[in-house]
């Protein structure tokens, strides 16, 4: 009898151990199951495919890491802005820093164009409490750089398509690549610096248009015929007094103003929507353009900017940002190295 007793408890515990371990068994693979699933769908959508099972499996660890740290992030504390799962989502970090980010820093003593000037906005007073450039048709729709380090172009452009509305009544997408391909102070799709753009577009007499020289996200040749034909141009460009929010205030209170911002966090990587606040230094290594400014219904003040990573990222293409933060150079830099063209 007491042997019969030992085995029913044994037996009983046994079984406990297996369904434990079946439980623990089953919950993983769903887990992973449902992760394998989502990498393909995503894959479809973003029209991903790899060379290889070995490129696919390593291209898989990274996305599964990636939604991981994005779940648990928007399932963290509030902290006024949300990520997402978006066309970046099988890079590393260092990954897509390097295909994204290519701002050239200003080099010491570069002044505005014609040299040291006034600042052209400095007794400026009437400023709106909220002002979105696109309401006032002077943005063109969010392009995509790919893996072309365009931003500084696309910035550039921006800028100039903004005054050009501003002072002659019509909104033109101008040529990003016609910067790529001929601007030789610059480094097309290895990255480069706003202000020598404008000094290239300044001494080019313009840019033609989006439609005349089309973006094809590489370096090319640079179209000389093209250039003959310019559909706007600018008489110089001015560099916003730095680290200085106010005065950055006054700038895109008149016009859409270049900036220049350190934009390659994770946090960055995967911004979806809200306005961000995350963790950034004054590395600034990503072009983009302040296109408005407001303030939230909680009274969280932020800056609109306007990015060239396609309409897939952030809010339709756009990121607000936090502003007026306690650095002088605003978060993530923002307030460090911003120029405006005059025309």
């Amino acid at each position: 009898m007491a042997k019969q007793n030992q085995f029913s408890f044994l037996t009983s515990a046994t079984l406990l151990v297996i369904i434990v371990c079946a439980s623990e068994t089953l919950c993983r693979p769903l887990e992973e199951e449902h992760l394998l699933k989502q990498h393909e769908e995503w894959m479809a959508i973003h029209g991903r495919v790899y060379k290889d099972t070995a490129e696919k499996a390593k291209r898989y660890e990274i996305f599964k890491e990636n939604v991981k740290r994005i779940n648990a992030f928007n399932n963290g504390k509030d902290v006024g802005y949300k990520l997402a799962v978006n066309k970046f989502g099988d890079l590393t970090n260092e990954e897509f820093c390097a295909s994204h980010t290519s701002y050239k820093r200003r080099p010491t003593g570069v002044l505005s164009s014609g040299g040291a000037k006034p600042f052209k906005y400095a007794n400026f007073t009437t400023i709106p409490a909220a002002l979105d450039w696109r309401t006032k048709k002077a943005v063109t729709p969010v392009n995509d750089q790919v893996g072309c380090g365009s931003c500084w172009a696309f910035s550039a452009v921006a800028a100039m398509e903004g005054i050009t509305m501003i002072k002659k009544g019509k909104l033109v997408p101008l040529s990003v690549q016609e910067l790529v391909d001929c601007d030789n102070n610059d480094y097309g799709c290895s990255g480069g610096l706003v202000d020598r753009a404008f000094e290239f577009i300044i001494s080019n007499g313009g840019l033609t248009t989006e439609a005349d020289y089309p973006y094809r996200a590489n370096d090319g040749t640079c179209n000389t015929a093209k250039m003959a034909n310019p559909a706007a141009s600018i008489t110089g460009y001015q560099d916003v007094p730095a680290n200085n929010e106010k005065a950055l205030l006054q700038a895109v209170a008149n016009q859409p103003v270049s900036v220049a911002i350190e934009g390659g966090g994770f946090d960055f990587q995967f911004y979806s929507s809200g306005v961000f606040s995350g963790s950034c230094g004054t590395s600034i290594n990503h072009a983009v353009t302040a296109v408005g400014y407001g303030k939230t219904s909680g009274g969280t003040k932020y800056w609109l900017l306007k990015n060239s990573w396609g309409t897939g990222w952030g809010e339709s293409g756009y990121m607000r940002i936090q502003k007026d933060v306690s650095s002088k150079a605003g978060l993530c830099g923002v307030a460090m190295e911003a120029s405006y063209p005059t025309a």
